[in-house]
């Protein structure tokens, strides 16, 4: 916008610095001033308040539209994702969910998912499909960063275990068979004849392992949320893979069909706030195992119980010492350090189950050795030193 230090500080401080008052402004710079003045100068939009600008946000969906397009074009699309965050929280915006004009022109964050998901019973029905898109946008985004990676892990994981004597050329092991008739090797034809073929694994009907996704839906949990979602509607998608997605606060919503169906559906289908009460859900999770030593438990949770806390410890004991593969992530999401039940989590880790915060891009990685059967402790002292 400018080099200049001064037109710089000026734009910092606002019009009601007296030290700043003689610096002159261009036409760009002005409005990129009364933009910046309408959510961060002291006034109530009619020239009331501490400041001496009459700008505002104000209340008509028109103005909340130009004011989101002219932020957007300013600055950008971490520096706007903070903006708007700060216009709800300051201003009380909610209105500018309201109204389908005024959706279109908010830029699609995690942020703003989170509070769509928070407001989502109070969306008018005329804005509800542009809602939609825009958590759809959203959720698109983190697809196609986690897809990829955490398909390959789990097919990594699972499928080149075991062979097969039924024959099916494109599931040749070449590299066993290989190794396994160097014997055979004609060294007049140079030319390598297997007396036998190894085949991988082919896809099995029956299900090779059950992975339960147990998702506190507080409302501090909102970007883990959104995550894990998507994670729950990839694993749906594969077929050696029974998925089951339960979200949780003092009741228990399964929505493992949601999930499977589409993971926006599974999102507004998420009330977040309200009490915790993460015994009961690992309860209710605990009838879902089957085959103890084939299943993956991921409980995703900053661990502030309201329930029972010697019940909660006890239930995740029982899992892990039947076999089953348990973990507890203290977030999923690109932010530092979780805020969590310290003592909790120190709780957790001595029974053995690994607790800490993990990013997306590292979630295939866990995956792959959690279904390994990998020591998964290295993670919990990488990811969260303070457990």
């Amino acid at each position: 916008m400018t080099d200049d230090p001064l037109t710089r500080w000026r734009l910092i401080l606002g019009q009601d610095s007296q030290a700043m008052r003689e610096v002159s402004l261009n036409e760009q710079q002005s409005l990129l001033d009364a933009t910046l003045a309408a959510l961060y100068d002291d006034t109530d939009g009619k020239g009331n308040g501490g400041g001496k600008r009459s700008a505002g946000l104000g209340s008509s969906s028109p103005n909340l539209a130009k004011w989101l397009t002219d932020v957007r074009s300013f600055f950008p699309p971490d520096v706007v994702s903070v903006i708007q965050t700060d216009a709800i929280e300051r201003k009380g915006l909610t209105k500018l969910l309201f109204e389908p004009e005024t959706l279109k022109n908010v830029k699609p964050d995690l942020s703003m998912v989170g509070t769509l998901m928070a407001l989502k019973g109070q969306i008018p029905a005329k804005s509800k499909d542009t809602a939609r898109e825009l958590v759809k946008e959203v959720v698109n985004e983190i697809m196609k960063r986690m897809e990829q990676d955490l398909r390959r892990a789990v097919t990594g994981a699972l499928n080149k275990k075991a062979h097969t004597p039924i024959a099916n050329f494109s599931s040749t092991d070449w590299k066993r068979t290989i190794q396994r008739n160097l014997k055979n090797y004609d060294t007049a034809t140079k030319r390598l004849i297997p007396e036998k073929f190894y085949f991988f694994e082919r896809t099995q009907r029956q299900k090779s392992w059950t992975v339960i996704l147990d998702i506190d839906q507080s409302g501090s949990m909102s970007d883990s949320i959104i995550y894990s979602s998507v994670m729950g509607s990839i694993f749906a998608s594969m077929p050696a893979l029974d998925t089951h997605v339960v979200v949780f606060d003092t009741e228990i919503t399964d929505l493992t069909e949601a999930c499977r169906q589409d993971p926006v559906d599974m999102l507004f289908g998420i009330q977040l706030g309200g009490g915790t009460d993460i015994n009961k859900s690992i309860a209710y999770c605990q009838t879902l195992i089957e085959n103890p030593r084939k299943t993956l438990f991921i409980l995703i949770s900053d661990l502030y119980e309201g329930g029972v806390r010697a019940g909660l410890l006890r239930r995740l004991n029982e899992m892990h010492q039947n076999g089953v593969k348990v973990l507890v992530l203290l977030a999923l999401s690109d932010a530092g350090k979780p805020y969590y039940d310290e003592q909790l989590g120190k709780e957790v880790s001595k029974l053995g189950i690994p607790c800490f915060a993990c990013t997306p891009d590292r979630l295939p990685e866990l995956v792959e050795n959690a279904l390994k059967g990998n020591d998964l402790k290295k993670f919990e002292s990488k990811n969260n030193e303070s457990i």
